[in-house]
C-alpha cells in the first residue's frame, strides 16, 4: 500500500534535517489590498526614490567637480607672492566661463568631419552638440562658478586638490552671465567662520542675487 502524501511529505523533512538541510520556508504571500501588501509596496518606493535621489546627487557633484578641474587647470600661472595682485580682472572670469563651454569644440569638429554627406548625426556628435546647448543657455541665464576676483577666495582655490566636492564650502561663489558680461552677483558665501573677507551686508544679499540678475537681464 503506497505511502499517504502527507505522511511522505514529513518523512521527506525528516530526511532532509537528518542530512543537516533545513526544509525550504514557504514564501508568504499577502493579499493586493491588504495593510502589510501596502506597506511592502510603500517601503519599496521610499527605496527606489533614495536610490535615484542618491545617483542624481552622485551625477552632479561628479558635473561641478569637473567644471571646478576645468578653471583650477586653466588658471594662469602665480607670477605675483602678493595674492591682491594675483586676484582675476571680470573678463578674465568669463574667459574661464566661455573656454569651458567650449572646451569639446574640437571633438564635435571631428565628428561632423567624419559623418559622410547624406548620413544622419552620430550618436556622440549629438550628445556633444545637447551638453554645448545646455550648457550655453546656463552660462547666458547665470553660470556658479568660485569667485576668482576674490583674493582670498582664488588663494583658496589653488589650494584645493579638486577631489572632494565638500572643500567647495570654503569658497565664495559668484553668479556670471553671457547677457550681461559686466554683472557679477553673489551666489554663495563661504561657509561660517571661513575667513572670505566678506563684510555682512554681502551676506544679506545673498538671497537678492537672482533677483539682481533676472532684473539685469530683463533690461537687456
Amino acid at each position: 500500500m503506497p505511502p499517504k502524501p502527507k505522511a511522505a511529505a514529513r518523512a521527506k523533512a525528516a530526511a532532509g534535517a537528518k542530512k543537516g538541510g533545513q526544509p525550504a520556508k514557504k514564501e508568504k504571500v499577502f493579499h493586493p489590498d491588504s495593510r502589510k501588501a501596502g506597506q511592502l509596496a510603500r517601503n519599496a518606493l521610499r527605496k527606489g526614490k533614495l536610490g535615484n535621489l542618491r545617483t542624481k546627487r552622485t551625477k552632479k557633484a561628479s558635473g561641478l567637480l569637473e567644471l571646478y578641474s576645468f578653471f583650477h587647470t586653466a588658471l594662469p600661472p602665480l607670477e605675483d607672492a602678493d595674492a591682491d595682485a594675483d586676484a582675476l580682472m571680470l573678463p578674465q572670469l568669463h574667459a574661464l566661463a566661455q573656454a569651458w563651454v567650449a572646451r569639446n569644440d574640437a571633438a564635435l569638429a571631428a565628428e561632423q568631419a567624419a559623418r559622410r554627406p547624406g548620413r544622419p548625426k552620430s550618436v556622440r556628435e549629438m550628445r556633444i552638440e545637447e551638453l554645448r546647448l545646455r550648457e550655453q543657455e546656463t552660462y547666458r541665464t547665470g553660470m556658479e562658478v568660485p569667485d576668482l576676483t576674490d583674493a582670498p577666495t582664488l588663494a583658496r582655490f589653488r589650494k584645493w586638490d579638486v577631489t572632494s566636492i565638500g572643500y567647495a564650502h570654503l569658497l565664495r561663489f559668484v553668479r556670471i552671465s553671457s547677457a550681461a558680461p559686466d554683472v557679477i552677483v553673489l551666489a554663495r558665501a563661504p561657509a561660517a567662520g571661513t575667513d572670505g573677507g566678506l563684510a555682512e551686508e554681502e551676506e544679506d544679499e545673498e538671497d537678492e542675487a537672482p533677483m539682481l540678475l533676472d532684473e539685469q537681464m530683463d533690461q537687456t
